[in-house]
């Protein structure tokens, strides 16, 4: 089957942010032009990377056209800075002309180069504006950082968590191959990459006060919290395979299995202790017979599902998370199963050998958060469900006995959705409601202790 590298195209909104100390419209200067900045500013940006455009306005106060006689970039050719005067382009521009009372657009963006260094740098030029002799500077900064970059590369060994690795289009980890990734380690992609492993096998040695993250490789503010920046971390008939204490936001699908690996007998992937959040359409996606074992960890705000099982697979989830409460116009159920896909009129129907879901709370703003979509041609298909002390949120309460000892529909009371902030309080459905696990899961998401009686439902304990 052909692989998807790329699911969807986004549009990513570009915004203007100036971060600087005057907050004013106008800035006011001893000279005769009048700027909207005395300084702009950039958020970190990757060597090599291109910025976000940044913009400021020129004003003319005076009743007459004024002239600019010389508008010149300061660092010449050599400036990572490029800046556009109201549509023309070049590092010295002259006899630039504004209307009375009227302004002018400068538009500046900025590639660093790199720097063989660890340590954030900052990078600094002005502009200057040459009027009736008078001088007047704009002054120009970025904090910039070098990284590991790489780009249709094959990898193994260890990704160490000195500087961050930014990833163009892909990074892959072929047969036979295994990539480790430190703790501490910061991944980010360019729009639409990919990171590939094929036949191989990752390891992603986070904890829980060092983190591993992936996310997308544009730090201004305006990024922080847009999904589909990047397509995600996907899986092709891997070797056995783990990410504990990760923080996987902001790309399309956060983890994409596909099919299992008839030389790996155990699962596919087991993920412990991580956050997935606010992708464009999965959280996790289990694809034709993958398998996927899920502990303490917190699915949210994935448009399309947080947990989606396509054409069959196994899963074992326990004290886990597994919500929606995105607040994108298209946010769907947070937990999907369909075991069969319909492709060029051709229905394959697949297995569920495994599909174990404890202690777990499945849970959202839609009126059903959890749903079962199966074909069982002639009864010759496994379809082995065994739901258990699960808080979920569905409207037509179901009485399958798949289902055990399940708090349907009560409010967990999180403490703050908006915030992913997804602790609890005494008074919560989730408190004291789960069962023992075997093997025991000792400790939550944050390192608590668990309960040896009376554990918590979800991937926290109450503390």
């Amino acid at each position: 089957m052909k692989i998807l590298l790329y699911i969807s195209s986004f549009v990513l909104l570009i915004a203007s942010l100036s971060l600087n100390s005057c907050k004013k419209d106008t800035f006011a200067s001893s000279g005769n032009l009048e700027f909207s900045v005395d300084t702009l500013i950039f958020d970190t940006v990757f060597t090599t990377v291109g910025s976000t455009t940044q913009q400021f306005k020129i004003y003319n106060p005076e009743n007459k056209i004024l002239k600019i006689d010389e508008i010149e970039l300061m660092g010449g050719s050599n400036s990572p800075f490029r800046m556009n005067v109201d549509g023309l382009k070049g590092t010295k521009l002259t006899d630039i002309e504004i209307p009375a009372k009227d302004s002018l657009f400068v538009f500046v963006e900025v590639t660093l180069n790199v720097n063989n260094q660890s340590l954030p740098l900052i990078v600094e030029d002005s502009i200057r504006f040459k009027t009736n002799s008078k001088n007047q500077y704009v002054n120009l900064a970025v904090w910039g950082q070098d990284a590991y970059f790489h780009y249709k590369d094959k990898n193994e060994g260890i990704w160490l968590a000195d500087k961050p690795h930014v990833v163009f289009d892909y990074a892959a980890v072929d047969s036979a191959k295994s990539l480790t990734i430190e703790a501490g380690a910061h991944i980010h992609f360019h729009k639409n990459s990919i990171l590939f492993v094929y036949k191989g096998e990752i390891h992603v040695n986070g904890t829980k006060d060092n983190e591993v993250v992936f996310e997308g490789d544009r730090l201004e503010s305006f990024y922080e919290n847009i999904a589909g920046q990047w397509y995600g971390i996907y899986l092709q008939e891997a070797l056995p395979s783990t990410i504990n204490y990760a923080i996987i936001k902001n790309g399309t699908a956060g983890i994409h299995t596909f099919s299992a690996n008839p030389a790996n007998p155990s699962y596919t992937l087991e993920i412990t202790n991580t956050k997935i959040l606010n992708h464009a359409s999965y959280g996790v996606f289990l694809y034709a017979g993958s398998k996927i074992k899920m502990e303490n960890s917190l699915l949210a705000k994935n448009v399309r599902n947080s947990f989606f099982v396509l054409e069959g697979g196994s899963f074992n989830i326990n004290h886990c998370d597994i919500l929606g409460y995105g607040d994108s116009k298209d946010q769907n159920i947070a937990f999907a199963v369909k075991n069969y896909f319909t492709q060029d009129g051709i229905t394959t129907v697949g297995q569920v050998l495994e599909g174990k879901i404890y202690n777990s709370a499945i849970y959202g703003t839609q009126a059903d958060e959890i749903a079962f979509d199966t074909l069982n041609p002639d009864n010759q298909v496994t379809l082995n469900f065994d739901i258990k002390n699960c808080l979920i949120k569905k409207e037509t309460i179901s009485t399958n006995s798949m289902f055990q000892q399940i708090f349907w529909n009560t409010n967990p009371s999180f403490d703050d959705t908006e915030l992913n902030d997804f602790h609890f309080t005494s008074s919560s459905i989730l408190n004291g409601n789960g069962i023992i696990s075997n093997p025991l899961i000792n400790f939550d998401l944050d390192g608590i202790s668990r309960s040896l009686l009376t554990p918590d439902i979800g991937c926290y304990e109450l503390n």
